[in-house]
């Protein structure tokens, strides 16, 4: 669905908005609160609070006070939409996604910029870095999530800190304990989750994989070739094999999965599936699934570490591991359909109330969509 499909659900975009309308204690920030979300949803080409505020017919100033300094309860907002996702559609066998994107940022000012790893451009450049959980159900997924990833030469420079009106309290997390954050919050609001998947980033740290084991769920994650570990039958003395060494040589046969269609045509991969103990701190971790898929045209392998029963069918791990493309297409559509990249404020409320806002925008997105492929399947 593109922006343009919007312009007849102008009902239903206030109907939407008022479901947020008790967390926001104004009427004039309630009604920058709609203003920003459609300014967001609309065909302007930079959706930033001044161009947003021009197209309404307001001061830019006020609508770059609402995201930094008004007196709104954005966690409230955070919360509502989860339980709105869980409440409309929340699935017992829903997937949660984990990723991180990044914006390349000019300037020094930006919270939480520095020259590090920008997917965004593909090299080291001077960017800001947010974590993610998105929400995956069948042909529905949503951005349901997210904070910004604060350097530690940031968490070190409480002045730098001060000036961009980061709170005392904030401290650098790694990446992987901020989206166990997110995760462990979504879940303690109720939002169904069975599964979830990662890349290798999360999927190597032991730690990270133990606490989603902890909230029950079971992973598929991407982990580095180079993760060692054992054979359950190998344990008592045998060295430690790395997962790199069972895409050759000997051991459980191949198997050819079409594990999703592109643009390009379907995704062929080829996978062995082996029951694996990880070394955790050198020591043998349970007994988990060890997934080595190979890409059958192009030269790519990937190894995943997955904690689900001994008796799931590959194809279900397979499923998992792969989706984690439908949060890189959640990233898409908020970067070039309602404007993620263009925050211009040098405010870290303001940067986080706009990612906020612009998972709300996704949300109503999909929902849209969703409305419309049906109203067009019944026709």
């Amino acid at each position: 669905m593109d922006i343009a499909d919007l312009s007849s659900t102008r009902p239903e975009l206030d109907r939407f908005v008022r479901r947020f309308e008790d967390c926001i204690g104004t009427r004039p920030s309630r009604e920058h609160f709609r203003r920003y979300v459609a300014g967001q949803l609309s065909g302007l080409p930079r959706k930033s609070a001044e161009p947003i505020a021009l197209a309404a017919g307001i001061p830019p100033r006020t609508l770059q006070e609402f995201l930094s300094l008004h007196l709104w309860d954005d966690e409230a907002v955070r919360d509502r939409l989860i339980r709105l996702v869980a409440e409309r559609h929340g699935e017992a066998h829903a997937i949660g996604l984990i990723d991180e994107t990044s914006v390349a940022k000019k300037g020094p000012k930006t919270p939480g910029v520095q020259r590090q790893h920008c997917g965004a451009t593909g090299k080291t450049d001077n960017c800001i870095v947010t974590v993610h959980l998105g929400y995956a159900t069948g042909d529905f997924e949503a951005l349901v999530d997210g904070d910004l990833f604060l350097p530690e030469s940031w968490a070190a420079d409480r002045k730098r800190c001060a000036e961009a009106g980061i709170p005392a309290t904030a401290e650098h997390r790694s990446k992987w304990r901020i989206a166990l954050d997110l995760v462990e919050h979504a879940v303690e609001l109720g939002l169904p989750l069975k599964w979830l998947c990662a890349d290798e980033e999360y999927g190597r740290p032991f730690a990270f994989r133990q606490g989603i084991a902890h909230l029950g769920l079971l992973y598929v994650l991407e982990i580095p070739r180079t993760t060692r570990g054992w054979r359950p039958r190998q344990l008592r003395g045998e060295p430690t094999r790395r997962a790199e060494e069972w895409r050759g040589g000997r051991g459980p046969r191949w198997q050819t999965w079409r594990v999703k269609d592109t643009d390009k045509g379907p995704a062929v991969w080829r996978v062995r599936a082996v029951r694996w103990c990880p070394a955790e701190e050198r020591q043998p971790g349970e007994e988990q699934w060890l997934l080595v898929a190979r890409n059958a045209i192009e030269d790519e392998t990937k190894y995943f570490l997955s904690n689900a029963p001994a008796d799931t069918p590959v194809g279900d791990l397979l499923h998992v591991a792969f989706s984690r493309w439908q949060i890189e297409q959640l990233f898409k559509e908020a970067k070039q359909q309602t404007g993620y990249e263009h925050f211009e404020g040098r405010r870290y409320k303001g940067l986080r109330r706009h990612l906020l806002l612009t998972q709300v925008s996704l949300l109503y997105l999909a929902e849209q969509r969703a409305r419309l492929a049906e109203k067009k399947g019944s026709a």
